[in-house]
C-alpha cells in the first residue's frame, strides 16, 4: 500500500513539473488523462482512486505512466493486435463510458448521461487487425467510428455491431482501405449492424464481406457521402436498411450477393415517422451492382426512387420465379421501385440478362427530366404454364393471364410515364422484350430516344402523347410505336419503324375506336399497315406510300423544288423479322388516303408541316420517287376519349 501512495505521489510530482500525458492502465484498457485537465485526483477508503470523475477500483490498476503523448478530448481509440485488443480513453469522457475487452473483443458501453450539455459526441477510432475480434457499443447519443487502417474479421456474429439508436457515422479515413467479414451460420443481420441511422463517409476505401446475412444492415436510414465501399460478398443484400437511403458522393460496389444489391424497405405501420418513406435518393457518385440471384433486384425500393446526377452502373442475370405466395411470376430488373421514379439527371447503364429481365420497373409514375440511360435485355419471357416455369416461353400466351408470364423490358411503369427530356438509348432482344412500357399514359415532350425492340419499342396502355423530342424506334417483331388508347402527336421528329403486316409504326387501336391525331411533328412510319387519322381532330396532313426501305436510305417528301421533310433510315435498320428472316421492308400498296391494307394506311407514311390535304406531292425512297396525295384522315378507326 505504502508502494501505491509512493507511486501516486510521484506521479503527481511529475504533472505538476510538466505538460505530461498521465496512463492509467486497467487490464488492456488506457486512461489517458492530461495534466492540464487532471485536478484533484482523489484516493478513498484505501481501494479507489477518482481521476476526473472516473472512479478506479486499485485493485483493476495494473500500471501507470506518464509521457508525452498528445491525447484528444472524446477520443476512444481501439487497436487490435492478432488475438488481443487495447483500448485508450481520453479523460474528459473516461466517466462516460465502460469498455471492456476479452481478446480481441471489445465492448463498450456510452453512458446515457452523454449529450451536448456533458461531454457531446464520442468518437471511435479503431485501428490494426485481428482475425477473431469485435466492436460492439451501446449508447444513446450520437457518435462516430472511425476506421483508420482496420482488418477485423469476427468468428462469433458481426465485427461492427452498433447498438445505439442514433445517429452514426461510420468513417474509413482518408488514405485508409478497411476490411470487414462476419461469421458464417451466425444470427446477426450482417456484416455492419446499426440500430439506428448510419451515416457512411470519409475518403478512404471499406471493403465488407457478409457471411450469413446482409453485408451492410441499419435499422433505420443509410446516408453515404465521398466514401469507397465494396461489398465483397453477402448472402443476403449487400446493402439494406429501413426507413431511406441517399448518396450525395463516393463510390458503391456491390457483388457475389445472394439476393439484392440495394433494398431500402419501410415499417408497414400505421405510426411510422414521416421519414420512413423507403425511398431512395441518388443526387451523385458512382455505384456498380451485379447481381446473380433468381428475380433479384440491384436496387430496390419500397418506396420512391429519385436520382438528379451520379453514374449508376448494373447487371443482373438471374431467371425469373414464380411466387406461390403472390400467386405471380417475378423477375429480375436493375433499378426497382414500387412507388413513383424521378430521374432528374445522371447516367445509367443496366443490363438485364435474365428470363423476364428490365431495366428499370416501377408500380408508380415514371418522369425523366435529364440523364442519360442506356438498357440492353437479352432475355427471353419467364412464364408459369401448367405448373412448369419456363425462362425463355416462345408459346401462345393469349390464355395465359398477366401474373404468369414476366416479359422482359427496358423501361416499364404501372403509371404515367412521362419524358421531359434526357437521353435514352434502349435494346431489348428477347421473345416479348419491349422497349418502354406504360400501362397508362406515356408522354414524351422532349428528348433523345432511340429503341431497338423485339416486342413493341414504346407501348401504353392507355392514351400516347409525342408533343417533342427526337425519336427513333426500330420493332423487329411487332409495332415501333403502340398506343391502347389515342396517339396524339403534336411535336418532335420521329421515325417509327415496325414489323411486317399486321404490325406496323404506328398503331393507334383501331380495334377499339382509337385514333392517331396530327396537329404537329415530323414523322416518317414504316410498317405493315399505319394507323391514319380517323376524325376532324387531326389538323396535319399526312401522305401514305409505297417501296423498298433500307438502312441508311434517304425518304423525303416535298413538292417540286420544296423539301417539306427528309428522314435519313437507321443504319442498324434490318426490317422486319415476320415472314421469315431479316430483310428489307417492302412495303404493300398504297398511295392515296387511307390507302393500304384494311384502310388502314400505307406501309410508308409521313406527316409534316407544310402538307395541304388534297394536294399531290413527290414521295422519294432511295433513289425511286412516286406521287403521292395529302389526306387529313383515312377510313380506319375512330376517336375515343
Amino acid at each position: 500500500m505504502r508502494r501505491i501512495y509512493t507511486f501516486i505521489a510521484a506521479v503527481v510530482a511529475v504533472l505538476c513539473m510538466s505538460a505530461q500525458t498521465l496512463n492509467i492502465k486497467v487490464g488492456q484498457v488506457i486512461y489517458a488523462v492530461p495534466a492540464i485537465q487532471a485536478g484533484e485526483m482523489v484516493y478513498e477508503n484505501g481501494s479507489n482512486l477518482t481521476v476526473m470523475g472516473k472512479t478506479l477500483s486499485l485493485a483493476d490498476i495494473t500500471g501507470m505512466y506518464v509521457d508525452a503523448t498528445e491525447v484528444v478530448d472524446n477520443m476512444v481509440s481501439v487497436n487490435y493486435n492478432g488475438t488481443s485488443a487495447t483500448i485508450t480513453v481520453a479523460g474528459n469522457v473516461a466517466r462516460y463510458i465502460e469498455p471492456s475487452v476479452t481478446g480481441a473483443e471489445v465492448s463498450i458501453v456510452q453512458s446515457a448521461e452523454v449529450s451536448e450539455l456533458t461531454c457531446g459526441e464520442i468518437t471511435y477510432r479503431l485501428t490494426g487487425a485481428s482475425d477473431n475480434g469485435l466492436f460492439h457499443m451501446e449508447g444513446s447519443y450520437k457518435s462516430t467510428v472511425e476506421l483508420a487502417g482496420l482488418s477485423l474479421a469476427c468468428t462469433t456474429g458481426a465485427p461492427i455491431d452498433i447498438q445505439n439508436g442514433k445517429r452514426i457515422v461510420l468513417s474509413s479515413k482518408n488514405g485508409t482501405v478497411n476490411a470487414l467479414s462476419d461469421c458464417s451460420g451466425g444470427t446477426q443481420k450482417g456484416c455492419i449492424v446499426c440500430k439506428g441511422h448510419l451515416e457512411l463517409k470519409g475518403k478512404g476505401t471499406l471493403n465488407v464481406s457478409g457471411n450469413t446475412a446482409h453485408a451492410i444492415y441499419a435499422k433505420e436510414y443509410i446516408e453515404m457521402k465521398n466514401v469507397t465501399v465494396n461489398v465483397l460478398k453477402a448472402v443476403k443484400d449487400g446493402v439494406n436498411c429501413n426507413q431511406y437511403f441517399t448518396m450525395e458522393s463516393g463510390t458503391l460496389n456491390i457483388s457475389g450477393v445472394g439476393d439484392d444489391g440495394l433494398q431500402v424497405s419501410f415499417k408497414d405501420d400505421v405510426d411510422r415517422e414521416p421519414e420512413d418513406t423507403g425511398s431512395i435518393t441518388i443526387s451523385g457518385g458512382d455505384i456498380k451492382v451485379s447481381v446473380t440471384a433468381v428475380a433479384a433486384k440491384g436496387i430496390k425500393a419500397d418506396g420512391d426512387v429519385t436520382v438528379t446526377g451520379g453514374n449508376i452502373e448494373i447487371s443482373t442475370s438471374g431467371s425469373g420465379k414464380w411466387d406461390a405466395a403472390d400467386v405471380k411470376t417475378k423477375a429480375s430488373t436493375c433499378i426497382s421501385a414500387d412507388g413513383n421514379m424521378a430521374v432528374k439527371g445522371g447516367t445509367f447503364n443496366l443490363t438485364s440478362s435474365g428470363g423476364g429481365g428490365k431495366g428499370i420497373s416501377c408500380d408508380g409514375d415514371l418522369t425523366v427530366d435529364a440523364g442519360t440511360i442506356t438498357v440492353t435485355t437479352t432475355g427471353g419471357m419467364f412464364a408459369y404454364v401448367n405448373g412448369t416455369t419456363n425462362d425463355n416461353y416462345t408459346g401462345n400466351t393469349d390464355n395465359l393471364a398477366s401474373d404468369y408470364k414476366s416479359s422482359p423490358k427496358g423501361i416499364k411503369a404501372d403509371g404515367n410515364v412521362t419524358i421531359n427530356g434526357g437521353f435514352f438509348n434502349i435494346k431489348t432482344t428477347g421473345n416479348g422484350a419491349e422497349g418502354i412500357e406504360s400501362k397508362s399514359v406515356l408522354t414524351v415532350n422532349d428528348g433523345t430516344i432511340v429503341i431497338n425492340a423485339r416486342d413493341d419499342c414504346m407501348n401504353s396502355s392507355s392514351h400516347m402523347y409525342i408533343n417533342g423530342g427526337d425519336i427513333t424506334v426500330i420493332a423487329t417483331g411487332n409495332d415501333a410505336l403502340d398506343s391502347n388508347g389515342n396517339m396524339y402527336i403534336a411535336g418532335g421528329v420521329i421515325r417509327a419503324f415496325g414489323a411486317g403486316a399486321p404490325e406496323c409504326g404506328l398503331d393507334a387501336n383501331e380495334e377499339e375506336g382509337y385514333s392517331v391525331v396530327f396537329t404537329g411533328g415530323m414523322v416518317l412510319a414504316v410498317g405493315g399497315g399505319n394507323s391514319v387519322p380517323s376524325t376532324d381532330a387531326s389538323t396535319q396532313a399526312y401522305v401514305t406510300g409505297s417501296g423498298s426501305v433500307t438502312a441508311g436510305q434517304t425518304v423525303s417528301v416535298g413538292n417540286g423544288t420544296t423539301t417539306l421533310a427528309t428522314f435519313t433510315v437507321p443504319a442498324d435498320y434490318t426490317g422486319s423479322t415476320q415472314g421469315g428472316g431479316n430483310r428489307p421492308f417492302a412495303a404493300p400498296g398504297g398511295g392515296g388516303p387511307g390507302g393500304g391494307p384494311g384502310g388502314q394506311g400505307g406501309g410508308i407514311l409521313i406527316t409534316c408541316p407544310g402538307l395541304v390535304s388534297g394536294s399531290s406531292y413527290t414521295l422519294t425512297v432511295g433513289t425511286t420517287t412516286s406521287t403521292v396525295t395529302a389526306a387529313l384522315k383515312g377510313s380506319s378507326g375512330g376517336i375515343r376519349p
